[in-house]
């Protein structure tokens, strides 16, 4: 049985509406935080709007981010000698996931399961870009995340 129109992620969670509802609050929530506030003191008041239309793009939304931005490299940049730690990539994740709730986002299984997917993958990469000596690739493609995106750890073939 093949399933017909499978709504992308972003469609799903509601479009960039949802997604700048999600962001302004999460990031009300990150000023306050006692472990995250000091990393966010500087954000520009744009910078929810800025992570919304980049999640928009990775859940399947319009190329926004990459037209209006630059893209994934641009993403990049933002964490480049920043050292973020697990325990605060764990609580920046916790945190964003309490805001989905609290705002009544879809929690079934399967968008959860995807969203809790991409954080955990995305806000991985922003700790391992965010350490000295992390380099941008300005090639990089703009991540796309669907229902059901991990594959398995890269592995580089035997010659």
């Amino acid at each position: 049985m093949t399933i017909q129109n499978v709504p992308s992620l972003y469609d799903w969670v509601g479009g960039i509406e949802t997604l700048n509802r999600l962001t302004t609050r999460f990031y009300l929530h990150v000023k306050a935080d006692a472990l995250l506030g000091p990393v966010f003191a500087h954000m520009g008041a744009d910078h929810p709007a800025h992570v919304a239309v980049f999640l928009g793009e990775v859940l399947g939304g319009p190329a926004a981010y990459s037209e209006q931005y630059g893209g994934h490299p641009h993403m990049v940049k933002q964490h480049l000698n920043r050292h973020l730690t697990q325990e605060q990539r764990r609580r920046w994740v916790g945190l964003l996931l309490e805001t989905a709730d609290e705002l009544g986002m879809p929690d079934d299984p399967e968008f959860r399961s995807a969203l809790v997917g991409y954080l955990e993958w995305g806000s991985r990469l922003a700790v391992i870009n965010s350490q000295a000596g992390a380099s941008v690739d300005e090639n990089a493609s703009m991540p796309k995340w669907g229902w059901g995106e991990v594959k398995g750890p890269y592995i580089i073939p035997k010659e």
